[in-house]
């Protein structure tokens, strides 16, 4: 049985958009789920934190990075940073996708094709 492929984003980023162009003209079937509109649950930030890193996943170039207190950003670790991830869903950095039983940040046709074919 194929494992399934998700694809996290956010419809009106850019490279969220190149990796759906990307994945439709591939062929590659796969769900969408839009991190705005449903949000991120703590279990598969986790997931991900432990695979990537949570320095790997947080957009620090994000408008809402810079909208954030001091405070906020400051000292983070592991944990705060996965909550602060949950309470602002667009830090995630993006597109995550899920695929083969790994799991990818940014869009890199060359990850893509290795990640779809497993």
């Amino acid at each position: 049985m194929p494992m399934s492929t998700t694809l996290y984003g956010i419809k009106s980023c850019d490279t969220c958009r190149k990796a759906r162009r990307w994945l439709d003209r591939a062929g590659v079937q796969y769900d969408y789920h839009d991190l705005r509109e449903n949000g991120i649950d703590a279990e598969t930030l986790r997931d991900w934190c432990d695979r990537l890193g949570w320095e790997a996943l947080l957009n620090r170039r994000s408008t809402t990075w810079r909208g954030l207190a001091e405070d906020e950003r400051a000292n983070l670790d592991d944990e705060a940073a996965v909550e602060l991830m949950l309470r602002h869903p667009t830090l995630v950095k993006r597109p995550v996708l899920e695929a083969g039983g790994s799991t990818c940040v940014g869009f890199d046709e060359s990850r893509y094709r290795t990640l779809v074919a497993s």
